[in-house]
């Protein structure tokens, strides 16, 4: 069920990743430092892009920088592209991987801490990043109806 939105060879800056493990969503504190977006709130797994990298290499160099994860490919079946002002965006991956347990998690040096949160809490929590709760708002119902 990969699931795109055009954006293929588009410019992007970055690439964010919704893991859903067993209803849950696995989750980053972000580092409480003004000079950092979204300070001391739960993000998702991603970042920016490095050289020329492809979305899916970013998304999943990212992941295994924050996670220690290395995600197989084959588990991201959702991706989706965001166009920002000014003609770059930003890509957005989903993947339903109920095998990932919490000792396969090895915490990077980002962020303050992390967590499995369920899936209905991530997307109305207060101090999650709101553009990642939409996203990933999007990939639960893409889920959700198939």
């Amino acid at each position: 069920m990969t699931r795109s939105k055009s954006g293929l060879g588009a410019a992007f800056v970055g690439a964010k990743l919704t893991v859903l493990s067993r209803g849950h969503v696995l989750t980053l504190l972000r580092d409480d430092t003004p000079a950092i977006s979204y300070p001391n709130m739960w993000d998702l797994p991603g970042g920016g892009r490095e050289g020329a990298e492809t979305p899916l290499d970013c998304v999943l160099r990212e992941t295994r920088e924050e996670f220690g994860l290395v995600v197989p490919p084959a588990l991201l079946t959702y991706r989706r592209y965001y166009p920002y002002p000014g003609g770059t965006g930003g890509w957005h991956f989903g993947a339903v991987w109920d095998d990932l347990t919490a000792d396969m998690i090895r915490f990077g040096e980002e962020g303050q801490g992390w967590q499995f949160m369920p899936a209905a809490q991530f997307v109305t929590h207060e101090n999650a990043v709101p553009f990642l709760q939409e996203r990933t708002r999007l990939f639960l119902d893409v889920l959700a109806t198939g």
